[in-house]
C-alpha cells in the first residue's frame, strides 16, 4: 500500500520525479499570469488520468483549485477514491 501512496504523490525515484517538478514549475508560472478556465479544465483531466490508473474514483466528486498563499501557491486536490486498483497496489 505505501508502495501505490509513494507513486500517487510523486515518491519514487526516476525521470518522472523530474518531469513532474518540471510541470509543477510550469503550472506556478502560469499561475501567476493566471490560468484560463480552459488551462485548468485540462490540468483537471491530466491529474484525474493519473490518479485513474492507480484507483478507481468518482470523477463526480472532485475538486481541484489553485490557492495563493503568503509566499507561493497551492494546489489543492480532493478526490473520491472508489477502491485502489488491486493490480498496481500488489506491485
Amino acid at each position: 500500500m505505501m508502495n501505490l501512496l509513494d507513486r500517487v504523490f510523486g515518491r519514487t525515484n526516476g525521470g518522472s520525479k523530474e518531469d513532474a517538478k518540471s510541470r509543477l514549475k510550469i503550472l506556478l508560472v502560469h499561475d501567476q499570469v493566471d490560468l484560463t478556465p480552459s488551462q485548468m479544465d485540462a490540468m483537471r483531466a491530466e491529474i484525474l488520468a493519473v490518479v485513474a490508473r492507480y484507483a478507481e474514483i468518482e470523477p463526480n466528486k472532485v475538486d481541484l483549485r489553485l490557492e495563493r498563499s503568503g509566499d507561493g501557491i497551492n494546489v489543492v486536490s480532493s478526490v473520491a477514491v472508489r477502491r485502489v486498483n488491486a493490480r498496481m497496489a500488489a506491485g
